[in-house]
């Protein structure tokens, strides 16, 4: 499977090239393929912050290559560079709260970092961060598989499957997470269809995941994010798999918004959900759900589309993720294994376990 999938790769959204970092630029995707050349770490953080790079796994990696870039910088200025540094750094951590792949790749860095003598420190820094990098591609590849080794233990036969927002090649550093194991099971034979929420209001789902399905000529349709139950029960659904921006100590879950009433929805009728997410997604020090921060923001997202207002002036809720809870969720997959049930005990023992292979 492996193989297979490495064959079918269309979609790569990150790369370092001769000391630069280079993103596709999402906002921008499916109507045209720009990509967008970085050279400073402030520019790196607006990236993140304005989701010209989005996706947990995919947001830590850009902010590993930004202190690459914010380290040779300040080398260069001499003086104190380590604690001028730290100012670069905290201005990444800023830039979304929610994604704790953020926090977990600048964390990587520091400790590299601090590892590190003056002269050795820069090339230790970007050997860490394509490692980051690098490590996260292998992770999906094993997730991909695990995952649809479930879906076939569950049922051997095509079915339809349901997917939110977007956590593909493009969230990450390549393949995707819940994406990857779509592309798996489709390679295997278990796919019928899968149906993908639009996931308002940025669309990541029809400007992303429907592009992504496309590109490697998976059966799907979208359909826009209020029809998810009329979908699950007309079709019925047998799997619906998203990713996770944060996953707490008991298995609760941060994922795009939305994802919980889809979860809800999903029990009614009878279909499982599925979260995958690498372990670097797992933050044990969050007992659950309840203490992770929901970034909310800007009320012009609901207001206007493309730039251009769609209605007057009001007051706006405009919370970019929701918390999905454990008892909600049938299994999670990471690179360490899966969770069937989760709760803080099968967690705790997630973590210890090495990383698959």
């Amino acid at each position: 499977m492996r193989e297979r999938l490495l064959a079918a790769e269309k979609v790569v959204p990150i790369r370092w090239h001769d000391g630069s970092l280079y993103l596709l630029d999402q906002r921008q995707l499916p109507l045209k393929e720009h990509w967008q050349r970085f050279e400073r770490s402030s520019d790196v953080a607006t990236a993140i912050r304005d989701m010209l790079v989005r996706g947990a796994p995919a947001i830590g990696i850009a902010a590993a290559f930004a202190v690459v870039l914010a380290a040779r910088a300040r080398y260069a200025a001499g003086g104190d560079w380590r604690g001028a540094l730290a100012a670069d750094c905290q201005q990444l951590a800023e830039a979304r709260p929610t994604a704790v792949n953020l926090f977990w790749a600048l964390r990587r860095m520091a400790e590299c970092l601090a590892a590190q003598s003056d002269d050795t420190a820069l090339q230790a820094l970007e050997q860490e961060a394509l490692e980051i990098y690098t490590s996260d591609r292998e992770a999906n590849l094993v997730m991909a598989q695990l995952g649809a080794e479930v879906i076939e233990r569950d049922n051997p036969h095509p079915q339809h499957i349901y997917t939110h927002c977007n956590a593909g090649a493009l969230a990450t550093g390549g393949f995707g997470t819940a994406l990857g194991v779509v592309r798996a099971a489709h390679l295997a034979g278990l796919v019928e269809r899968v149906f993908v929420n639009e996931t308002r209001p940025w669309l990541q789902g029809s400007r992303l995941t429907a592009w992504e399905l496309l590109q490697e000529g998976v059966p799907m349709r979208l359909n826009v994010d209020s029809a998810a139950a009329h979908v699950m029960r007309e079709h019925e659904v047998r799997w619906v798999i998203v990713g996770a921006d944060r996953i707490a100590e008991n298995g609760d879950v941060a994922n795009k918004i939305g994802t919980y009433q889809l979860a809800v929805t999903a029990m009614h009728h009878g279909a499982k959900l599925m979260v995958v997410a690498p372990s670097s997604s797992i933050d044990m020090d969050c007992e659950c759900g309840d203490d992770i921060e929901i970034e909310e923001r800007n009320p012009d997202e609901l207001l206007s589309v493309a730039g251009q207002r769609i209605t007057v002036d009001m007051p706006v809720f405009n919370p970019s993720f929701d918390i999905t809870p454990a008892d909600l969720i049938d299994v999670i997959v990471t690179e360490k294994g899966i969770v069937e049930r989760p709760d803080e005990e099968k967690m705790q023992a997630l973590m210890c376990r090495k990383r698959l292979h």
